[in-house]
């Protein structure tokens, strides 16, 4: 029996070190430990008495209010705030208030309308006061609105000013008339934009670029001023290691005028003036025409396409290879011009020495591209040919409705889809789509061969309601053919990839998906 008493003697003298009894940890999950606030917590679930013991005095509201400080109540009367709390409002009391904040909210955004734009001899109106409203109401109106109320700023030394609550930029931009909404979003953009240059700039600085986490960046789209570099390394052109990129350089480019000088002289010879014929018939053809033909981007042309005839003689030049050229040109040319457009890129003024340069990078990133889908050009195109019966078998799984009225009116993807396959999408969209296009391509393995696919699928399906409008297979043919894409930029491109995305990883690592 003494054994018990001590016991339980014991385990009242130590309550509060019995191991595993529960006890706060502040720091990661709890505030700091305040003892108004959680002085009832932590006796939140006392032990019974087995005596009765005299009932707690329960603590009354001004005692909670006196211990209590909010930011809102500062300057507010005790004896207000109370009858605030105990008066019963009713319903013609709520909506005669509320009506009356809408009407003050309407004449402050006037008042900011007319401060916007003034007049030459136009001062802005002075502060519009609130309306006077019964006694009753008024403080129901004070405490809601506190803010709009001219007296009251004026009586209190240090208001809470309803622009201390934007952001910076937001308070800027409203100090200066000028809260446009779309000014607000574009400077985010570009403080975006900057951000991600700032991760590109830090992982091609390094010594050995990490070109997992180089295509995870570049997937979403490459900013212009890295994506020369960027694209010379996803390409595989450039190494990984910075310290050997000047001499990959320098003896890719004398390999390539290596190749010039061995084998150009022979376009004129009978076994290869058809091909030169034909490469110098379809570069004029080519967009966009204010680059072309400019004489020295035609002869740089002229002189990748044949080399690379030349020393591919599987394939030879097959029409639409001659497009592939435009964009890696475009690229590497713009790092060295002020022209924001490369549509309109004027050559004359880039030294001789930098064209040169330009011309072997372009032809050794084309060569790196077309040898992952070199089945598109050889004999009777059989890489084309099952792209297009795959595409065909994708767009019956993902929308039937298209892909039957396609059928109907004896429509064949053959007819549209063999331009797309063969020449990447770049007669379809502007020449901007195309090279944020290939930001992605580059990222994605076998983006120009297998992902290629799956944007094609987007791509129809993009359309779906202009296909169904059409009841006539000359003018549907017509539709697919000039699809209405030159308004598009970034942001459509973005979203085609992200429904191809989809597409494929739905579909890419289960074929059956799409197999009748």
């Amino acid at each position: 029996m003494a054994s018990d008493g001590a016991r339980k003697q014991f385990w009242k003298r130590s309550n509060s070190k019995v191991p595993g009894s529960i006890q706060h940890v502040y720091g990661a999950q709890h505030p700091p430990f305040d003892p108004l606030l959680h002085g009832t917590l932590l006796k939140a679930t006392p032990k019974a008495p087995t005596t009765p013991v005299k009932a707690k005095r329960v603590s009354t509201f001004q005692e909670f209010e006196s211990n209590t400080s909010d930011a809102w109540d500062a300057g507010e009367d005790d004896d207000e705030l109370l009858a605030m709390a105990a008066e019963s409002l009713n319903t013609e009391v709520v909506m005669e208030t509320a009506h009356r904040v809408l009407q003050n909210h309407s004449q402050r955004r006037e008042q900011h309308r007319r401060q916007e734009v003034p007049g030459p001899e136009h001062k802005p109106p002075p502060h519009a006061e609130t309306p006077p409203v019964p006694s009753g109401d008024l403080r129901l109106v004070k405490s809601v609105s506190e803010t709009s109320c001219p007296a009251e700023s004026a009586s209190d030394p240090s208001p809470l000013q309803r622009s201390q609550s934007l952001p910076h930029s937001a308070t800027v931009a409203l100090a200066s008339g000028s809260p446009d909404p779309s000014s607000l979003s574009s400077s985010a953009l570009s403080e975006r934009e900057a951000s991600r240059l700032d991760k590109f700039k830090q992982l091609l600085a390094g010594p050995n670029t990490d070109l997992e986490e180089l295509r995870k960046l570049s997937w979403s789209g490459i900013p212009k001023p890295v994506r020369p570099m960027t694209w010379k390394l996803l390409s595989g052109y450039l190494p990984a290691n910075v310290d050997r990129r000047p001499a990959t350089l320098q003896r890719k480019q004398k390999e390539y005028f290596a190749f010039i000088e061995h084998y150009y002289d022979s376009r004129n010879d009978e076994a290869h003036q058809d091909t030169y014929r034909q490469i110098h018939i379809d570069i004029p053809r080519m967009s966009p025409e204010a680059l072309i033909l400019q004489p020295k981007v035609t002869e740089i042309f002229e002189r990748i396409l044949f080399i690379w005839a030349i020393r591919h003689p599987a394939s030879g030049y097959v029409q639409g290879i001659n497009d592939l050229v435009t964009p890696f040109f475009v690229v590497f040319i713009c790092e060295y011009l002020e022209e924001e457009d490369g549509d309109t890129a004027d050559v004359s003024h880039v030294s001789e020495e930098v064209l040169r340069n330009v011309e072997a990078d372009t032809y050794w990133c084309m060569s790196k591209l077309l040898d992952g889908i070199q089945d598109n050009y050889t004999f009777a195109q059989p890489g084309i040919q099952m792209k297009v019966k795959m595409l065909e078998e994708l767009v019956s799984r993902i929308d039937e409705q298209v892909h039957r009225h396609l059928d109907q009116h004896e429509v064949r993807y053959l007819q549209f889809a063999f331009r797309w396959m063969n020449n990447l999408l770049m007669r379809e969209v502007p020449l901007r789509c195309t090279v944020r296009l290939w930001d992605t391509y580059q990222s994605e393995p076998e983006g120009f061969s297998r992902f290629h696919l799956y944007v094609c699928a987007a791509f129809l399906v993009r359309w779906r309601k202009e296909i169904l409008e059409e009841r006539d297979f000359q003018e549907l043919l017509l539709l697919l053919q000039n699809l209405p894409t030159a308004h598009w930029g970034d942001e459509d491109i973005s979203l085609l990839l992200a429904e191809a995305y989809r597409l494929k990883f739905a579909f890419a690592d289960a074929p059956n998906h799409y197999k009748k």
